[in-house]
Formats: C-alpha cells, structure tokens, sequence
C-alpha cells in the first residue's frame, strides 16, 4: 500500500492528467500551433504529472511497475530544461497515446487504494 503522501501525489498525475485530457478534447494536433494558450495548459499539464511522479517515494514507484515512471520525469526534465526546443508532436502524441492509459491505470491505482482502506478500516 502507498503511503499518504504517494496517494496525494498520484491524485495531482490523475486531476494534472484529467485537465490535459479535457484541454484537448475537440482539439487538433495543428491547434496547438494557432492557439497558445492550449499549447502552454498541455505542457504545463504534463510538467504537473511529471513533477508528482519524480516526488512519489521509490516503494511507491516499486509498487506499480507497470507505470512508466522513467519516461514520466523524463519528459517533466525535457519540458522544464529544455523549454526552447519543445516538440509540439511529443506534447500532443504524450496526451492523446499516453496519457489515457495513464489515468484508467491511475484510477485503478487508486480504487484498489481505497478498497485497501476501507478493509483496514473494517478489520479495525
């Protein structure tokens, strides 16, 4: 079971993941040339998911294999760092292929959290 501060951090990725879904939705990949405001809320949805991700605790990454912890940071650090030369494809590729995945598995993540609670708090 994750601890209380990994849980928060995995509801930040799933509402950080949520909003970047609802930020595309009825959006084209060329929107995000001719609207900057879209362009900036992904990113920033992204950075917020992957920043969450880098603050969970090593047992709690240890705990869900199957969440492509790495890749997460990893593109949180290129987004940060490498502000410059942000590819607008990745950005929208990372929200349309990756993230809805992410969050059916974070839901689940954190259903099976809170069925583990709600047992414990049963047993007591």
């Amino acid at each position: 079971m994750p601890g209380k501060e990994d849980v928060i951090r995995l509801r930040h990725m799933l509402g950080a993941a949520k909003d970047a879904l609802a930020i595309a939705n009825g959006k084209s990949r060329g929107d995000l040339d001719a609207e900057i405001t879209i362009r900036l809320s992904l990113v920033r949805c992204i950075e917020i998911v992957g920043e969450a991700a880098s603050r969970l605790t090593q047992e709690g990454q240890v705990e869900f294999p199957q969440v492509p912890w790495e890749k997460i940071v990893n593109m949180r650090n290129r987004l940060i760092h490498a502000y410059y030369e942000i590819n607008l494809d990745t950005v929208w590729n990372t929200v349309v292929d990756d993230l809805p995945p992410l969050v059916a598995e974070l839901e689940k993540m954190l259903s099976d959290e809170n069925a583990g609670s709600n047992a414990e708090r049963d047993e007591q």
